[in-house]
């Protein structure tokens, strides 16, 4: 009895990990640039690093309604569906927007090997602080 209580922690503890394991890390972000925009009151520029490890990936998400967004991959391969339009892998120095309040279902490394960055560079209300909403499928 005692040994099938232990056989069965141990593989209930060995299914966590896998599990665990098996979740995507997600995307490394950092504010490289922000700036007020001088000539539009109101308005800032801010660019977003976006670094991803291989198999790396960001939760589905939103933007700030206000936000107009134009990302260029830096190195490697992203993987992205943003609002309606299919899915794509971008390459390095291909880029694609997002539009202000489009939901970005897919923001991935296309690689499970070799790492992946892209700029972010985000035209938004200067009032906005929080650049990332997750969102639960």
């Amino acid at each position: 009895m005692f040994s099938r209580t232990v056989l069965a922690a141990v593989f209930a503890t060995l299914t966590l990990s896998t599990a665990w394991a098996a979740e995507p890390q997600p995307g490394k972000v950092t504010v490289v640039f922000d700036r007020a925009l001088p000539n539009v009151p109101g308005k800032s520029m801010k660019g977003v690093l976006v670094e991803y490890a291989p198999g790396g990936a960001s939760p589905a998400h939103l933007h700030p309604k206000s936000a107009f967004i134009y990302a260029t991959v830096l190195e490697g391969a992203v993987r992205s569906k943003v609002g309606d339009a299919p899915e794509n892998v971008y390459e390095a120095g291909e880029n694609f927007v997002e539009e202000p309040g489009a939901f970005h279902a897919v923001s991935a490394n296309a690689s499970t090997t070799e790492p992946a960055r892209l700029l972010a560079v985000f035209v938004l209300d200067s009032s906005e602080k929080e650049l990332v909403k997750p969102v639960k499928p």
